[in-house]
């Protein structure tokens, strides 16, 4: 992968994103990812993603070549007899289009990439439970195995010793959505929706609102429970992670939107950038700058995951709702920037109104808050706030903005 040493022979690893349609993949790279893990229509987890066409991967192969980035595609699904028609073929096209590396989960899959497209790097899947070196050098060593992605059950000690002492790379989870149930190995969706959890049809049962009973009576009507857990956040880990020899930190979201994916790769981007530039870890203050950072794009709760131990019932979301709030932070997005004049137009997405503060999220980092003093529309009305979405505003803008940069809500 051409990992890169940056101090004391600890190598600086790649960031990887997910998509879950063209643009969304296109927007993580512009904003930092080193490589991006996508679904096409078949064989894959995640069946309510928009998913690719076999055009839509090429284009995204093309793209990541011209920017230095790699495409890796799931094919994880856990494979009955029939799942098998056209799986040769499909590998080979992907093959050829310029895939780097597929994901899966199932050892015959392995052994028929192998075969097929022996040019595609295979990466075991977290679906794999890989939580011991023994398990990650038998993939490698029996089935050619080329990277492990490590079950998000594991503590750090854990990562430490099967990044030690396998020869094939490991990836691990950094950022994004927890299975209550071991590494995704969950039927609730299956008994109670016939939609097959480990063939793409996760109906996150784990979410929903339920009636708790004790002893036949119900405790209370009106608190109803969830049984889901709180999402994964690890900047606080990446310095042990990368001390550990990590080789990829994947971060979990193909079904979140594209200001999702920009935010958090972006963030990400910056924090594992200024530790590798800094040579180790960071100060307090400068991780709580980029802690923020990442919750810009978050409607629920967060901890650490397994890497400090034992996972405790605080990880996990026990009241009434599932905590999840609908994040109004993305305001619009560029459309042009007028160098003379200072403005710039705004597809708009969220309310905002004169004189509140907001920042530019750009790949060409992170700019300071302003606040706007005027927003007029397009016949050139001045509002005292833009109320509606998709229409076209006017801004000023005290620095350059590019096309497709991202107007959010400053939280100050």
């Amino acid at each position: 992968m051409g990992l890169r040493p940056f101090s004391n022979n600890i190598r600086k690893p790649e960031l990887l994103a997910p998509a879950g349609d063209l643009r969304r993949c296109l927007t993580a790279i512009r904003y930092g990812a080193d490589a991006v893990y996508i679904g096409g229509r078949s064989f894959s987890l995640r069946s309510r993603a928009s998913n690719f066409t076999m055009d839509d991967i090429r284009q995204a192969c093309a793209f990541a070549s011209e920017h230095g980035a790699r495409i890796h595609v799931t094919v994880n699904i856990i494979p009955h007899n029939e799942d098998f028609e056209g799986l040769g073929e499909y590998l080979q096209q992907l093959q050829e289009a310029g895939v780097h590396a597929i994901i899966v989960a199932s050892p015959a899959i392995m052994a028929l990439a192998r075969e097929k497209a022996p040019k595609l790097e295979i990466h075991c899947s977290t679906q794999l439970s890989v939580t011991n070196a023994g398990a990650a050098e038998f993939f490698r060593k029996k089935l050619g195995a080329d990277r492990v992605v490590l079950a998000r059950e594991c503590t750090m000690e854990d990562v430490r010793k099967i990044t030690e002492k396998c020869e094939a790379e490991t990836e691990a989870f950094i950022h994004g959505g927890m299975c209550v149930n071991y590494s995704g190995r969950c039927t609730l969706s299956n008994r109670m929706t016939l939609r097959d959890a480990n063939r793409g049809g996760c109906a996150q049962s784990c979410r929903w609102l339920y009636h708790l009973y004790e002893n036949g009576s119900e405790l209370s009507n009106e608190n109803l429970m969830t049984l889901g857990s709180k999402d994964l956040m690890c900047a606080d880990w990446i310095w042990p992670l990368m001390q550990a020899g990590v080789s990829s930190f994947k971060i979990e979201g193909r079904m979140k939107t594209e200001y999702y994916v920009a935010c958090v790769v972006s963030a990400y981007r910056h924090l594992i950038d200024e530790i590798a530039e800094n040579g180790g870890p960071l100060s307090e203050e400068r991780l709580a700058w980029h802690r923020k950072q990442i919750m810009y794009a978050e409607n629920r709760s967060t901890f650490s995951g397994f890497y400090g131990g034992r996972a405790e019932s605080s990880s996990l979301i026990y009241h009434m709702t599932s905590n999840a709030d609908v994040n109004h932070d993305f305001l619009g997005t560029v459309k042009a920037y007028d160098r003379d004049k200072g403005t710039a137009l705004i597809e708009t997405r969220n309310l905002f109104s004169r004189d509140e503060a907001v920042q530019i999220l750009s790949p060409y980092g992170i700019n300071d808050t302003f606040r706007i003093p005027w927003i007029r529309d397009e016949e050139g009305n001045e509002l005292d706030a833009s109320r509606r979405p998709m229409v076209t505003v006017e801004i000023p803008v005290p620095f350059e903005a590019h096309e497709e940069d991202i107007l959010r809500r400053a939280r100050i």
